[in-house]
């Protein structure tokens, strides 16, 4: 039975390896320190964090995640450590965004399980208010025993606060280097999945009813794809939260929570009800429910693919993480059985230690298959899944090969998402969950051209890097100009040296570009100096609250500039703008694409680690470099790949090319 634990309480451990599960809500960095008999922590390779995850009888999470499972074995600890404690802090406290205390946040959620998953103890750390750090428990060795007690002492002055309390000399050092690490971790964290329905089932609810002005709520589902203005803000008068009153400034006086009045016709639907889901073929008795593309939550049929692809992410997460935890389990109890055969000197002698021993595999091997064939059921219901929504997906989330392309025609509308490539788990090698990218982008791509080995065991150059690079950032800039409206998005590029030629022609010789691609050192002042120029026009047009005063002709297209050979071409001043792009641009519909080798660079310093921090790095080969904030698995991320020979990418962007000089007219 559970201990459920409250503030100060303790509880008796009675195994030595453990896990300690949090949950936190919203995205925090755990790390774990190990203390003397008094509790002082000795030095830095005493505390095990994201950027040093393993210590002696320690293992916690490499990034910032809302889940984290922390691995612990007590009997690996040395004699001098007497305690061990557990902490987390909200890695944005000290970069300005996202929340900066746990009193705005859900009260994070610590649990002790066995390997098993079986719950020992568990915590909820209420009271929290202005602290951005806290000591979640501690276990604690008492007389040669071990216990866990639940501490909840948190510490408004972040990490450095909360080392420096426990002795530790380098505690701001320390509390800086988890900063850093945690902010490299962005650059390779995978979009969190939406929330799963209240009902916890996925994709077997029907989508949420609508909801009128007449019924007093907001809808249930997610929001549609409302074109968001300058900002982050959605356009029009409807937001996420459903209907708003036609005149936001008035109050109801006789209201109870004086909020805004509601003016509109109590009667009236201010939105169609959504179409009914597709239903399901029944299923033969004792069979899993037949899948079907679109039997998620939403109110259109791109919302509800949306929702059921990332759906099949967390499926095939939570079936990877029970079965990874499930072997590690059966490895852990194996060694101890062979542990314990090998320490009685009476099995040392004849048949009855090789008997032990069988025997002990023997059940590792059950408790394996026994997984192994609950993985493979898992699977086989995703994969029955994948074949259906697959080739049901519209064409901002299908792969290049799907027959929709062959019947595009250029949009009306922004779509919700945008598909970037395929994830895929070295356990379920035959499936493929599809990357997508909520829209407009809130950060800059990287396509890193650096030599690598790819997973298949080819070693690729660095010519072929650089070339395989730029053709993935032309299949991602053809993507992005095929789902945007006519005229609603404009590409620049930057190829100083005129490298990226052979690559670009899809785009150059369709003469969808705003311009030709600049070269030269000139060209790259060029093209920096008019776009810093639109994001400080567009920034003073909102801080003045005037965003139609902008000059006229003004184009208010979402704006990609795709840099190739960074940073040959750039001098100082160049890559100060690029920077300034990077930081200040996304909120402007300003976006950035490098294709650049980040060692290249490497002799401007520590200058451009928040460049590259601030970029989402992708790849042009098939590579496991991607974490998700969910579970924290490593990803393999699969870029997308025009089929050989398919014209499919230069017949979109030819009819994107029609279109906008046809709407230009």
């Amino acid at each position: 039975m559970t201990a459920e634990l409250v503030r100060g309480q303790n509880h008796p451990l009675s195994q030595s390896r453990l896990e300690i599960r949090i949950s936190a809500g919203t995205p925090v960095a755990a790390a774990a320190a190990l203390g003397d008999e008094n509790g002082r922590i000795h030095g830095t390779g005493w505390v095990a964090h994201p950027g040093a995850p393993v210590q002696p009888g320690l293992e916690v999470s490499r990034q910032a995640a809302a889940d984290h499972r922390l691995a612990v074995d007590l009997d690996a600890m040395t004699d001098a450590v007497h305690r061990v404690s557990v902490l987390l802090a909200l890695p944005a406290a000290n970069a300005g965004v996202g929340p900066a205390r746990f009193g705005s946040v859900a009260a994070p959620f610590v649990a002790v399980t066995g390997l098993d998953g079986t719950e020992v103890a568990s915590y909820t750390i209420t009271g929290l208010d202005l602290e951005s750090a806290v000591v979640a428990l501690e276990l604690y060795r008492r007389q040669g025993a071990w216990k866990v007690r639940a501490v909840g002492q948190g510490y408004a002055g972040g990490l450095a606060e909360l080392f420096a309390d426990q002795g530790l000399s380098e505690a701001a050092q320390l509390a800086a280097g988890i900063d850093e690490a945690v902010a490299k971790g962005l650059a390779r964290s995978v979009q969190a999945p939406p929330p799963r329905t209240p009902e916890g089932d996925r994709s077997r609810q029907a989508a949420a009813p609508a909801v009128g002005s007449d019924q007093g709520a907001a809808s249930q589902g997610a929001p549609g794809p409302v074109p968001p203005a300058y900002g982050g803000q959605p356009a029009g008068g409807q937001g996420q939260g459903g209907p708003q009153p036609a005149y936001g400034g008035a109050t109801d006086p006789h209201s109870p929570s004086g909020g805004p009045v509601d003016y509109s016709h109590p009667r009236r639907q201010t939105s169609a009800p959504p179409p009914p889901p597709p239903a399901a073929p029944p299923a033969q008795p004792g069979q899993p429910a037949r899948p079907v593309a679109g039997d998620a939550t939403g109110w259109s049929m791109e919302e509800r693919l949306y929702n059921q692809v990332w759906g099949m992410f967390e499926d095939l997460a939570r079936t990877a993480a029970a079965y990874r935890s499930a072997v590690d389990f059966a490895e852990s109890r194996m060694d101890k059985e062979l542990e314990q055969a090998l320490s009685d000197p009476r099995s040392r002698i004849g048949g009855q230690g090789d008997t032990a021993r069988e025997a002990a595999r023997a059940r590792y091997t059950q408790l394996v298959d026994q997984a192994r064939a609950s993985l493979d059921r898992d699977l086989d219901q995703l994969v029955a899944e994948s074949e259906v929504v697959e080739p049901a997906l519209p064409p901002a989330f299908a792969r290049w090969d799907n027959p929709c392309w062959h019947a595009y025609r250029v949009p009306m509308e922004i779509p919700m998402a945008l598909r970037l490539g395929d994830l895929r788990l070295p356990e379920a090698e035959s499936i493929r969950i599809p990357m997508l990218l909520r829209l407009p982008l809130e950060r800059g791509l990287w396509i890193d051209s650096g030599r690598t080995d790819s997973l298949d065991g080819s070693f690729t150059d660095s010519h072929d890097m650089r070339r395989l690079a730029m053709d993935t950032a032309v299949a991602h800039a053809a993507r992005l100009l095929a789902v945007y409206p006519a005229g609603e998005f404009t590409v620049h590029v930057v190829d100083p040296a005129g490298s990226g030629a052979q690559a670009l022609a899809p785009l150059t010789q369709t003469g969808v570009l705003a311009g030709p691609p600049a070269q030269g050192a000139a060209g790259v002042t060029e093209v920096l100096a008019r776009l810093t120029q639109r994001v400080d026009l567009v920034q003073m047009a909102l801080r003045g609250g005037a965003p139609d005063a902008l000059p006229p002709g003004f184009d208010t297209s979402q704006q990609l500039l795709i840099v190739n050979d960074f940073p040959h071409g750039f001098d100082d001043r160049a890559v100060n703008q690029l920077r300034y792009l990077v930081d200040e641009g996304p909120s402007v519909g300003v976006h950035l694409m490098m294709v650049a080798d980040r060692e290249e660079s490497a002799g401007y310093g520590p200058l451009l680690d928040p460049l590259w921090r601030s970029l989402l790095r992708l790849t042009a080969v098939p590579d496991d470099h991607l974490a998700d904030p969910w579970v924290g698995h490593a990803w393999t991320y699969e870029p997308p790949s025009v089929p050989p020979g398919s014209e499919v990418l230069r017949q979109v962007l030819t009819q994107v090319a029609e279109a906008r000089r046809t709407g230009n007219r």
